[in-house]
C-alpha cells in the first residue's frame, strides 16, 4: 500500500520512472520467468534471487518449473523432492517456505495466488519487498520494492551517507521507493530498476557514464557513486569444525537427516561430529563409529572447506568400507545406494565430501 507520507527529491520524481522506462525498452535483461505475468513463476524467481545470482538462478528456475510447472504441483510434492531440486543453491528455509507457502495458496485461496499486498506477506517466506515485486510484475499494481539493488541505487541516486540498513534509513528508503512507483508502465519499471541495480548501479565500479539516472544521481554530480552506499562493518565470520564420515557398504552409503527447523533443515548428509579441537578428530570419529556399532578404522582422505553466511567449515573427510548393513539402525540413519547420490538433497558441503572420496577412490584404482 502507498503511504501519503510525502519525501522532497532535487528532481522531478516523474523524471525516474520514465528515464528508466525508455532504458529497459532497449537494456533490459532477457530472462525465463519475464516471459509470463503467471504470480507462482514470478513468485518462485523471486525467491530464488534472494541472495543469489541470476547466472545461478536460471538452471535450477528451468528444472523445478520441468517438476512442478504448477502452485499445485508443487503444494503436492513432498518435501523431499523439493529439496533435491533445491540443492546447492543455498539458503534452504526458502525451499522450505515455498513448499508452505505453495501448500497454503492451494488451501486458503484454491491456488489463486491473492492480490493484496497483506496477503502476499502472510504466506511463508514472502517479506514486504518480494510481496511488492509480485504485485508489480504480476497484477500491475504500483507497490514498492527494496530489494539489495534497489537499496544501492536509491542510496546513490540520494546520496545517502549513513548506513543503508541503519533503521532510519531503510523507512526512509521504503518511503522514497514508495514515492518513485509510477501509476502506470508498472510492471516495466520494477525490471527496470532492479536491472539498473545489477547490470550498471553495481556494487564495484559502477558504469555511470551509461546510466540512465545519471543526470538525476547526487552521488554521481558529488564523486561518490564509488563509496556508496555505506555498509556496516561486518564483523569476523567464526570458523567451525567438523569430521564427516563416508561409511561405505555394498555399493551403498550412511546417510543421515538433519531436522527440518534450523540450519539446513531436512538435508541429507553423512554421519558428522563437531570438533571442538581438529587435532581429536580421530578420536571423536572413533566414538562416533562406535556408536553407530560400526567396526573398523576410518582412514582420513582429505579436508574440505564450505562457506556459510555466517561462519566457514573446516571438515575433515574420512572413509569406513566393509560395515555390516546392520548398523546404525537405531540411530535414525539409513542405506542410500552410491548410484543415487547424485540425485538426492545432499547440501554442499557433503557433496564437496562426496566428490572428494570418489578422487581419491578414482587416484588408488589408477
Amino acid at each position: 500500500m502507498i503511504t501519503s507520507v510525502s519525501v522532497e527529491f532535487p528532481f522531478p520524481v516523474t523524471a525516474v520512472a520514465d528515464a528508466l522506462c525508455a532504458w529497459y525498452a532497449k537494456s533490459g535483461r532477457d530472462l525465463p520467468w519475464r516471459h509470463s505475468r503467471d504470480p507462482y513463476r514470478i513468485w518462485l524467481s523471486e525467491v530464488m534471487l534472494q541472495q543469489t545470482t541470476v547466472a545461478a538462478v536460471i538452471g535450477y528456475y528451468e528444472r523445478f518449473l520441468q517438476h512442478f510447472p504448477t502452485v499445485h504441483a508443487l503444494a503436492e510434492a513432498s518435501l523431499e523432492d523439493v529439496l533435491t531440486l533445491w540443492a546447492g543453491l543455498g539458503y534452504y528455509s526458502r525451499a522450505r517456505n515455498l513448499h508452505r507457502a505453495a501448500q497454503q495458496v492451494v488451501d486458503d485461496y484454491a491456488g489463486v495466488f491473492p492480490h493484496s499486498i497483506a496477503a502476499l506477506q502472510q504466506l511463508p517466506g514472502i517479506g514486504r519487498s518480494t510481496a511488492g515485486a509480485i504485485s508489480c510484475l504480476a497484477f500491475d499494481q504500483p507497490a514498492p520494492i527494496l530489494d539489495g539493488n534497489v537499496r544501492r541505487v536509491l542510496c546513490r541516486l540520494l546520496a545517502v551517507t549513513e548506513p543503508a540498513r541503519d533503521r532510519q534509513v531503510e523507512q526512509r528508503l521504503w518511503l522514497v521507493s514508495e514515492q518513485l512507483v509510477p501509476a502506470q508502465n508498472v510492471h516495466d519499471y520494477t525490471q527496470a530498476i532492479m536491472d539498473l541495480g545489477a547490470t550498471v548501479c553495481t556494487p564495484k565500479q559502477p558504469a555511470c557514464q551509461s546510466c540512465p539516472l545519471s543526470a538525476h544521481c547526487l552521488a554521481y554530480a558529488r564523486g561518490l557513486s564509488a563509496e556508496l552506499p555505506v555498509t556496516r562493518r561486518r564483523l569476523a565470520v567464526p570458523t567451525r569444525y567438523q569430521a564427516i564420515v563416508l561409511i561405505n557398504c555394498k555399493g551403498q552409503k550412511l546417510l543421515q537427516r538433519r531436522p527440518i527447523e534450523g540450519l539446513l533443515g531436512g538435508m541429507l548428509e553423512f554421519p558428522t561430529v563437531d570438533l571442538l579441537d581438529a587435532a581429536a578428530a580421530e578420536e571423536q570419529v572413533g566414538e562416533l563409529l562406535a556408536r553407530y556399532g560400526a567396526a573398523g578404522d576410518a582412514e582420513s582422505i582429505g579436508m574440505i572447506r564450505h562457506t556459510y553466511s555466517h561462519f566457514r567449515l573446516e571438515a575433515q573427510v574420512y572413509r569406513l568400507t566393509g560395515c555390516d548393513l546392520r548398523i546404525a539402525v537405531d540411530c535414525g540413519l539409513f542405506w542410500q545406494p552410491e548410484t543415487e547420490l547424485d540425485r538426492i538433497a545432499l547440501h554442499g558441503a557433503h557433496k564437496k565430501a562426496l566428490a572428494l572420496s570418489r578422487t581419491r577412490e578414482g587416484q588408488r584404482n589408477a
